[in-house]
């Protein structure tokens, strides 16, 4: 056993100068190599957040400004329907006093017209009255004069 003890102490004796390079090896790589590495990186990720914020910010932004426009394209719609409800009621209104004013003119031209034809009724009667009155003496004189005849 005492042989394999100085074996073993005599491969640990050879393997420092290895155990030393690969320490070498490794803190050069650690700074030459993975330090940038990982800087870069870093920069990458901070980057890469950075501008995930900016797209998270623009995104409500542009969903804000979203509803904004669709609250004034609502008023907009609601302006409209009160704007045409309006002209609709004046339009019914309008329909409604023309109507009206239709019946007054009717019914002044129906008391018009009725007038009219009792002038021309009572104009008619006295022409009839004394046209009656001629045609009656014609009547008696011509029987008047039949008579020696």
């Amino acid at each position: 056993m005492e042989a394999t003890l100085h074996a073993l102490g005599q491969l640990l004796l050879k393997s420092i100068p290895t155990i030393f390079l690969l320490l070498l090896v490794h803190l050069y790589l650690k700074r030459m190599f993975f330090r940038p590495m990982s800087d870069v990186l870093g920069r990458r990720r901070a980057a890469t957040e950075g501008l995930r914020e900016s797209a998270d910010k623009m995104r409500a932004k542009a969903e804000e400004q979203t509803n904004f426009i669709e609250a004034q394209v609502r008023e907009a719609r609601e302006s409209i329907y009160q704007e045409q409800e309006e002209a609709r009621r004046n339009w019914i209104s309008e329909q409604v006093s023309q109507l009206e004013d239709a019946r007054i003119q009717a019914r002044e031209r129906t008391r018009q017209s009725g007038e009219l034809v009792n002038a021309e009724t009572v104009a008619a009667k006295s022409q009839l009255a004394g046209t009656a009155d001629e045609l009656a003496d014609q009547i008696a004189q011509t029987l008047l004069e039949r008579r020696p005849a």
